[in-house]
């Protein structure tokens, strides 16, 4: 990762706080197209929900999954450890205020990922084996070859294509392996050691050739259960432990703000978020990586940009509700400056045992399935760049390479291995939002020409339009 060396003070102390500068580059141009398309993400909120319940999709809509499965299977993919472990890292160090600034980042990522949806659905192609392909190693391709950028455009799809692979095998596999078990071994320690690894290893990559060997379709139906299934057990919880200390909510807010706008509470947040939470997925969203857009591209829908209001809720789900959920109890709890609550997953554990003694081993079954449903969406965000790199016959030689990655992630920590797939993904917003903002203007066209459309009743819902 590339970095700016920031100075700063703490109570009077010099010292050096590292920026990197894709934080700079998301932050910005999540701001830009904010503005840009006249925040699109809080007026075209109803719009989205609407969508997603799906009264403005009809039969023969071309695509292969509906639009709560393309949804699910896009949050799949970022509702993950890094909203568990992240947060906690995140108000580890910035302290409580960096909730506030990750909700923040969270809206006008919502902004991005309306963008980069909308493109993976407008610049789509149908393979020769008739499945839909979509994301941005295609809109980089086909979209910037319209500007007279043809090569330039190849170039870029390129990049993306091989940083998606890359971050496929290590953060969106390895890390996840590794990190569900982990947290197995901790809860049950005699499963734990060399032999339990290599067993575990072994499951979790059956289970997940089950899935991801039955390409979208499959990871869309399965999506659409776990997805809200998974949210549910662990938003329910969350709740839980905010009624019973329903009396501190208040002050658990006011301290959020408070510590969001002093001087060093606001920077240290910034850090906390922007820093820790883009290494270890605190933001989640992948917001302008260009991920999500792979799976969006194969929602059924004859709007392109229809596909682009609903990408916009996944960072409301994953950011605004989970991980903002996650740190009002790391606050309400006291969890975020106890000496004995530890950091990461440890911290966030002990703020819920606070209320369920036993929730460890709902923590448990919680990781696990994050981790699964990470692993099986960018085990098709990865297939697709492969495809496109190296042609359809050579898919079934991902999947395996994908499963053996799963079952040595398992075994082996190779800290290096995920730091580099965390570098992948993250990388992949250099060309994706380079894309992004050379298409802005067809992007504001086609928004344009929809609002238009619905606010004048052209575009109506499934139940008018059958009447």
């Amino acid at each position: 990762m590339i970095f700016f060396d920031v100075a700063f003070w703490d109570d009077g102390q010099p010292g050096e706080l590292k920026l990197p500068l894709v934080v700079i580059w998301l932050g910005l141009a999540a701001a830009f197209l904010t503005l840009r398309f006249q925040f699109v993400n809080l007026r075209g909120f109803r719009h989205a929900v609407d969508c997603v319940r799906g009264r403005y999709s009809q039969s023969g809509d071309p695509g292969e999954i509906s639009h709560f499965q393309a949804l699910s299977a896009a949050l799949s993919a970022t509702v993950g450890l890094g909203n568990i472990a992240g947060v906690a890292v995140a108000v580890g160090v910035g302290g409580p205020g960096a909730v506030f600034w990750m909700v923040f980042a969270g809206f006008l990522g919502m902004t991005s990922k309306f963008a980069e949806c909308t493109l993976g659905q407008k610049y789509r192609v149908t393979r020769e084996d008739g499945h839909v392909s979509g994301g941005g190693m295609h809109y980089l391709h086909a979209g910037l070859a319209e500007l007279g950028w043809p090569r330039f455009g190849r170039a870029l799809a390129v990049v993306f294509a091989v940083m998606c692979i890359g971050g496929s095998f290590g953060g969106g596999n390895m890390f996840q392996a590794n990190q569900s078990f982990a947290q197995l071994a901790n809860v049950a320690p005699a499963l734990g050691g060399t032999w339990g690894a290599v067993g575990f290893g072994l499951v979790l990559a059956f289970l997940v050739g089950l899935v991801i060997i039955g390409g979208i379709r499959r990871i869309g139906e399965v999506a659409g259960v776990l997805v809200p299934v998974m949210c549910a057990i662990y938003v329910l919880a969350g709740l839980c432990v905010l009624a019973s200390h329903a009396d501190q909510l208040g002050a658990a807010f006011g301290i959020l703000f408070r510590q969001a706008f002093s001087p060093d509470a606001a920077f240290g947040g910034f850090a906390g978020v922007l820093i820790q939470g883009f290494r270890r997925a605190a933001f989640s969203n992948e917001a302008g990586c260009g991920s999500a857009p792979i799976a969006h591209s194969a929602a059924a829908t004859r709007e392109p940009v229809r596909e682009g209001f609903v990408g916009l809720l996944e960072p409301f789900v994953d950011t605004v509700i989970v991980c903002h959920m996650t740190g009002l109890v790391l606050v309400v709890t006291g969890a975020y400056a106890h000496p004995e609550a530890g950091s990461g997953i440890a911290m966030t554990s002990w703020a819920f045992e606070t209320v369920f003694p036993w929730f460890k081993y709902v923590l448990c079954l919680t990781a696990f399935l994050f981790a699964f449903s990470t692993m099986i969406s960018w085990s098709y965000y990865g297939e697709q760049c492969w495809v496109f790199l190296f042609g359809l016959r050579s898919i079934y030689g991902y999947k395996l390479l994908f499963l053996l990655f799963t079952w040595l992630g398992a075994i082996f920590a190779a800290q290096a291995v995920m730091d580099f797939g965390d570098l992948m993904i993250l990388g992949m917003s250099f060309p994706n939002l380079i894309g992004v903002f050379l298409l802005s203007g067809k992007i504001k066209a086609d928004l344009d020409d929809y609002w238009a459309r619905l606010r004048s009743g052209e575009i109506r819902t499934t139940a008018v339009a059958e009447s």
